[in-house]
């Protein structure tokens, strides 16, 4: 987001243009309760980039059923702002913490990843938590290349999409055949 020239707060102070303040960087920010999607759209208000991994869930009524959007990571939003941005996004009263991101590269690979499995409509859950296992690389289908770690030896299909830093998976549901070990 381009800083506004009227900003007094900014015209006033020469630091925050400086490079170290003014690097793009991903944070981890730790919404409120049931406040990720309010957090997204003060982003979007802000012109700040963010994302929101959400999937369709069906919830059924008497007579009807109707699909909502769920964030994938309840509590979870992942914003990459300048440095000098940090404090507009920690100040507002939807977010509860922010983490700043230590392996930017990775972090952004991995958001990546789960973003294709969702794109490519792959059937995916969120796993209660990362444990240890065979870590793989899918080889064909939707998301061919991509590092993936199996949960167990009995469930060689099902191979987890990690987001280490918050510590937390999604699994998605894959032929063994599609499988290697790295």
């Amino acid at each position: 987001m381009e800083s506004d020239p009227s900003d007094p707060i900014e015209a006033e102070d020469p630091v925050l243009l400086l490079p170290e303040w003014t690097e793009v960087l991903w944070f981890v920010a730790h919404a409120r309760p049931r406040a990720e999607k309010k957090l997204a759209a003060f982003c979007l208000e802000q012109g700040f980039e963010h994302r929101l991994p959400l999937y369709p869930s069906l919830k059924t009524y008497a007579r009807k059923r109707v699909v909502f959007e769920k964030p994938l990571f309840p509590g979870y939003l992942f914003a990459r702002v300048q440095r000098r941005h940090r404090q507009t996004l920690i100040q507002n009263r939807y977010v509860a913490n922010l983490l700043q991101v230590p392996d930017q590269a990775g972090f952004e690979r991995q958001l990546d990843d789960i973003y294709r499995a969702l794109e490519a409509r792959v059937e995916i859950q969120v796993c209660p938590e990362i444990k240890p296992g065979l870590q793989v690389r899918i080889k064909s289908g939707p998301l061919r290349g991509t590092e993936a770690w199996v949960e167990s030896r009995s469930k060689l299909s099902d191979v987890h999409l990690r987001l280490d830093f918050i510590g937390k998976a999604v699994v998605a549901k894959i032929e063994a055949d599609d499988l290697e070990l790295i």
